[in-house]
């Protein structure tokens, strides 16, 4: 074998997953010590399979229990296997709560995460009070959150309208004590930035840094959607970024102002004050997915094989 074509073996190459995993039984994306999640069993599979480790990068963190339809990953592989082995192989060796969708080698500056340019979570209701007539049955109770309050679809909607736009999110930014050491980005269930010492210190509200809690939300809406004979209430938002449970508490807050436990003429009043005090409670987690990340077609270019 040529120096070249030695050469062009160890050539590495990017590759992008598209997965869907029902979360409920992971400690969410990230890898963590002792924990079982998304990232370390994807990882430990690329081992088995091609005998490389890559941390896989996604498009966001997803929190404990928050499940995808279409998370993004990528890493880089020296291995020359096609797309369609890959895919085969990963699925074979997953654990069947995950699968992969979509694989394909992209170009080298293309990343999960820094690459995308809007994602979308969508977020189910099982409306469970007495007029409706539903029990959650075990076969959606992983993946919605049974509400018990009477609710109005018009005040929601008129509610999440409110958000559509660019603002300042930090009144619906998580502010947990033991997320104070992690850094902020702009994906949902990523954590919060700590403040730094010195005279270039940034300023602070509620522990989260002012100038990393703008984003910009392109569609804000819910709709009503039966499944398997339930009546469901969906809402879908889509932005260029969500802070760390951002999208879960704009939906305790939705819930709380169609349910007339708080009105719509206070959400105003909730952004401007850039206090997570102020907003409604945080949605539990089975209810949200990770719905899709888009990106520029010119990021994806696929790189030759």
């Amino acid at each position: 074998m040529t120096e070249a074509s030695q050469a062009a073996s160890q050539q590495t190459r990017t590759w992008r997953l598209t997965l869907a995993y029902d979360g409920t039984d992971f400690h969410g994306w990230q890898i963590q010590p002792g924990e079982h999640t998304i990232q370390g069993e994807l990882q430990s599979a690329l081992g088995r399979i091609v005998g490389e480790s890559p941390l896989p990068q996604g498009s966001g963190r997803t929190d404990a229990g928050v499940h995808a339809l279409a998370q993004v990953a990528t890493f880089q592989l020296q291995a020359r296997i096609p797309p369609s082995n890959l895919i085969r192989a990963l699925n074979r060796t997953l654990p069947s709560s995950i699968r992969v969708l979509e694989a394909e080698t992209v170009r080298s500056t293309f990343h999960a995460r820094h690459s995308a340019v809007a994602k979308t979570y969508e977020y189910r209701v099982l409306p469970i009070e007495p007029a409706c007539h539903q029990i959650c049955p075990p076969f959606l109770a992983r993946y919605v959150y049974p509400y018990s309050w009477r609710l109005d679809l018009t005040s929601l909607n008129a509610a999440a309208v409110a958000f559509v736009g660019e603002h300042d999110f930090r009144s619906f930014a998580a502010t947990d004590p033991d997320l104070a050491t992690r850094s902020l980005d702009s994906n949902e269930d990523n954590a919060i930035q700590t403040q730094p010492r010195g005279p270039q210190r940034q300023v602070f509200v509620a522990g989260v840094e002012a100038r990393t809690a703008i984003r910009t939300i392109y569609s804000s809406a819910w709709h009503q959607q039966t499944t398997d004979g339930f009546n469901l209430l969906i809402y879908r938002v889509r932005g260029n970024g969500f802070l760390h449970h951002m999208v879960r508490n704009l939906v305790g807050t939705m819930l709380d102002v169609a349910r007339g436990y708080m009105h719509l003429n206070d959400i105003p009043a909730i952004l401007a004050g850039r206090d997570r005090a102020l907003a409604g409670p945080t949605a539990a987690a089975r209810g949200l997915f990770l719905h899709s990340v888009e990106y520029n077609e010119a990021d994806v270019l696929s790189q030759t094989p």
